[in-house]
């Protein structure tokens, strides 16, 4: 028999820092206690709307998404306005149907956008906009009708409640009654409520407003709040619960807790029987509206660029190329992506056309289409690409192009998407910090008071995770004897790891997505709400990659790349001092000084490439072809690593190379017959053991769970295929055996190929034009001391000099010197770099930058007091004069005698500012 009793107002742990209770558990609670529905309101936000839609729906549970809204009884836009010593009040809102659902999202966009102040805020004048759908409960005690109900203001509680009532209609407004009868005020509040119900004839609905799964979460909630608010357990925090209880509890207990007014707790079936079953669009897939000038359709305006693309790839149109471009092209217009590739393919025209470096990562390498659309930059014919391991005809995912910019150029193509499509089109994704294994054990610990050695000992204890696999506690239990022991046998540790196990896998914070943006074809509240960025501002999604996806908006990955930023900074340095253009796509691949430098191991500062490992398999490899660096990507990783000696004997020795069957010569040619890519591993699945390509899909994924059970039926599908293929029993088992270890590890072929590229592409700088790019490297590295250490060292073993900051030599990045006017100065015979203005601690890049403006503008500083003269208006402060002191910035300047160390000249200097009476020039030094 179905509850009579159902939640309405529930915070997850997207209540951030305030809720414990993950959705799953939710749900399997409201399942157990037989509700037929639940609403989820969290504090603010609807990150969690898409997972908890999709959990309710696959357990026959009606959703009902929600959000407990602040509300300001100002606008929202005023920062200052305060009501009774308060900047916002609560108010629970739920969708009642489909509109009501999107106009939440309305809601929370605009509280986030032009209400944020402390809080996401609304205000009354919103509500009224987009109330259409939406159901409003009073809310909890912190609710505006509560606090005036608490004041005695009953006059303006009448008032209040007639302008809600007259916002969302009288049908779809309720008054709201909790049962917390430790917290003061709340059997006064409740009957207030209750009497202002009869007097208006408004149903009370009751609420529990759980933050908890169960009852005795308790402590463990009361913990996450002072992680919160980082207390450690010595005072109390600021948004301490009393000890009642805030837990999901079912109809018997809410009976007893609400006995005194019975009937609002019948009356959460009225308010969820108002609430649709209604049906959120998941799955489609919704392209931005990109414009097409020529009036094609967007089918044929991507075949007529692909075929334009022979000519710039200087491609013939062989029957092999247009046959595998045709067949590309019928599996994009089959699956509806055309669209998708003539923005991504405008995304790197533009970033083409004004000197941003880019490459691409992952499969999309395997189409020939979006090489001669110049989106991706390896032919995938002469590498072996596979087109299906990137677009498989029978899987029905949506593609996904990964772009990689140089990253100090990377917001240049986020702005050129927003001033095309539209700002409000286009957001960043958020993403969500959880707590894990190793940080919950030392959160609980500060926050119950324990000493940091106790909190880091136990974390200490705590494997590390690997990708795609996390350690969690329970894991960690079993398999560290001496945690284990320690939590059978001592109480404080066993506290600690129980409350932590209970935090584990909370969400902590949201953030931005490192690479992922969406570009909607309507405004983005259509389908996602969208907020602020906490920590820069940017506009991102509330819903995570995943959940963008499902609610139709494809992931566009804009990755920022260092080594791209250092590529396109030393082509640019070569340029100026050499006049020589460089085009990295048409560099040869056979360079003799790249593979010469591979060989000698002088790797530091490329990319992929160094490291002490690699820098020693490539001295033994003495690698001679792209291919081998692609290899080499591939296999230096857990796994594939064994294969490494082997593939070395190879290529010094063709004679040993061997096939375990023929069949295999043409997927492992390239590679000696060693089983070097995951797609490997697919293609032996299709060519000698019959799997379609969904099939080796399905192989490669549970290869990469590593889930003992999946693995043995594919193990045992696989060797039937072999055998079934006219493969003998022992070569069966003899290619499992090569395939097993690897298969977990292995790296796409596509993606080895174009990081390979940009690997040979930054050898190849350094091999041909080493003091520009070594200079690029330092300015791209110049916040780290100890990477720019590492680069000296390698400057010096390249016999490069690298000189100290000058204020007549330096730029703010590093600086290549061409004719230094002292010889005698340098020892370096193969170039000389100067340390950029901008490295120097304490300067700041303002000054810096006035510096070099003020000696482009008059010339060189001859001494001191010219110095201390023309810069005296740029903000120049005592510190920043120290800084540039103690790197010596001066030492070459006309007066030798008098750096600027000499206390005397900076007193007499301040003096003189002060005399001539002006205030900027007085505080200079400060008073030194």
């Amino acid at each position: 028999m179905s509850s009579k009793f159902v939640h309405l107002h529930t915070h997850s742990h997207y209540s951030l820092l305030d809720g414990l209770t993950k959705l799953p558990e939710m749900i399997e609670i409201a399942k157990k206690h037989d509700m037929p529905a639940i609403a989820l309101t969290d504090h603010g936000n609807m990150y969690g709307a898409i997972e908890f839609y999709k959990l309710c729906k696959k357990n026959g549970i009606k959703p009902i998404v929600g959000v407990e809204a602040y509300m300001t009884a100002g606008a929202r836009t005023d920062k200052t306005a305060v009501t009774d010593g308060k900047r916002y009040y609560h108010l629970t809102l739920l969708a009642k149907n489909l509109q009501g659902y999107k106009n939440l999202i309305r809601l929370v966009t605009i509280a986030n956008l032009e209400g944020y102040y402390y809080k996401p805020r609304m205000d009354k004048e919103i509500l009224r906009q987009y109330h259409e759908g939406v159901i409003a409960l009073s809310g909890c005690m912190g609710s505006e009708l509560s606090q005036t109900v608490l004041k005695g203001n009953f006059e303006k509680a009448d008032e209040l409640i007639r302008e809600y009532q007259d916002i969302f209609g009288k049908e779809n407004y309720f008054l709201e009654v909790q049962s917390h009868e430790s917290i003061e005020n709340d059997k006064k509040l409740r009957d207030g409520i209750v009497a202002l119900g009869k007097k208006h004839t408004i149903p009370v609905v009751a609420t529990q407003d759980s933050h908890y799964p169960c009852k005795d979460d308790h402590e463990a909630h009361h913990t996450l709040l002072q992680v919160n608010t980082g207390h450690d357990g010595k005072e109390t925090g600021k948004f301490e619960f009393s000890d009642d209880d805030f837990s999901l509890i079912d109809e018997k207990t809410a009976l007893e807790y609400f006995k005194d007014v019975p009937e609002s707790v019948g009356n959460t079936m009225l308010v969820a029987d108002l609430c649709e079953d209604y049906e959120i669009d998941l799955g489609s897939a919704y392209f931005p509206d990109f414009p097409i000038v020529s009036g094609k359709s967007a089918d044929e305006e991507l075949r007529a660029l692909a075929y334009e693309g022979f000519a710039f790839r200087e491609l013939p149109q062989s029957k092999e190329y247009v046959d595998r471009l045709e067949y590309e092209l019928g599996v994009i217009k089959q699956k509806g992506y055309p669209a998708y590739f003539l923005v991504v393919g405008d995304l790197l025209r533009f970033a083409h056309e004004n000197g941003i470096l880019t490459n691409i990562r992952g499969s999309v390498a395997g189409s020939l289409t979006t090489y001669l659309l110049n989106i991706t930059n390896v032919d995938p014919l002469v590498y072996k690409l596979p087109f299906e391991r990137f677009l498989n005809p029978e899987r029905p995912s949506l593609p996904d192009i990964d772009m990689d910019y140089a990253d100090n150029r990377r917001d240049e193509v986020i702005a050129y998407a927003k001033q095309k499509y539209g700002e409000d089109k286009v957001a960043q994704i958020g993403t969500f910090g959880t707590m894990m294994a190793r940080g919950s054990v030392r959160d609980v610990a500060r926050a119950l008071g324990y000493p940091y050695g106790i909190g880091d000992r136990l974390a200490n204890l705590i494997p590390m995770g690997s990708q795609g696999f996390p350690m969690t506690i329970t894991r960690a239990l079993e398999m560290v004897p001496e945690l284990k022991d320690s939590y059978k046998k001592e109480a404080d540790t066993k506290k600690i790891i129980d409350l932590a196990k209970k935090m584990e896998g909370c969400v902590r914070h949201v953030s931005v997505h490192a690479a992922g943006v969406v570009i909607a074809p309507r405004p983005l509240y259509e389908f996602t709400p969208v907020q602020l960025d906490p920590k820069g501002g940017a506009i991102i999604t509330q819903y995570d990659m995943h959940y963008v996806e499902e609610v139709g908006l494809p992931k566009f990955d804009f990755l920022g790349i260092r080594n791209l930023s250092i590529l396109a900074d030393s082509v640019k340095l070569v340029k100026q001092l050499r006049n020589i253009d460089i085009d990295l796509d048409r560099i040869p691949r056979d360079d003799k000084h790249t593979f010469e430098i591979l060989a000698r191991g002088e790797t530091e500062g490329l990319f992929q490439l160094n490291g002490s490992g690699m820098t020693a398999y490539l001295k033994q490899l003495k690698p001679t072809t792209i291919t081998d660096i692609n290899a080499m990507v591939a296999l230096y990783r857990p796994g594939p690593m064994e294969s490494i000696p082997e593939y070395i004997r190879r290529k010094h020795n063709p004679g040993e190379v061997r096939y375990l069957d023929p069949r295999m010569r043409d997927i492992l040619d390239q590679s000696y017959g060693v089983i070097t890519y995951q797609d490997d591993v697919m293609m032996i699945a299709i060519k000698l053991g019959g799997y379609s390509w969904l099939e080796a899909d399905k192989l490669r994924k549970a290869m990469g769970k590593k889930i003992p059970a999946e693995m043995e039926a594919q193990k045992e599908k696989l060797l039937s295929g072999f055998v079934k293929n006219n493969m003998s029993e022992k070569k069966a088992q003899e290619l499992w055996a090569l395939i097993e270890p690897f298969a977990a590890y292995g790296f796409n072929k596509a993606h080895a190929a174009s990081y390979g590229l940009v690997a040979y592409q930054t050898a190849y700088m350094k091999a041909n034009f080493p003091v520009e790019y070594m200079s690029a490297i330092l300015t791209a590295e110049s916040g780290d001391t100890e990477k720019i250490a590492e680069i000296i060292r390698e400057c010096e073993h390249m016999d490069i000099e690298v000189l100290p900051p000058d204020i007549d030599e330096s730029f703010g990045g590093f600086t290549v010197i061409e004719n230094m006017p002292d010889p005698a100065r340098v020892t370096g015979k193969n170039g000389v770099i100067r340390f950029g203005l901008h490295t120097i601690k304490n300067l700041g890049t303002d000054i810096a930058d006035a510096i070099i403006v003020e000696r482009k503008t008059n010339g060189p500083f001859i001494s001191i007091a010219d110095f201390l003269g023309r810069i005296k208006h740029k903000n120049v402060n005592k510190k920043s004069v120290e800084s540039l002191t103690k790197c010596g910035a001066f030492d070459n300047i006309g007066e030798r005698g008098q750096i600027l160390g000499n206390i005397e000249d900076l007193l007499a200097y301040n003096k003189a500012a002060q005399k001539e009476g002006s205030e900027n020039q007085a505080s200079l030094f400060g008073g030194m």
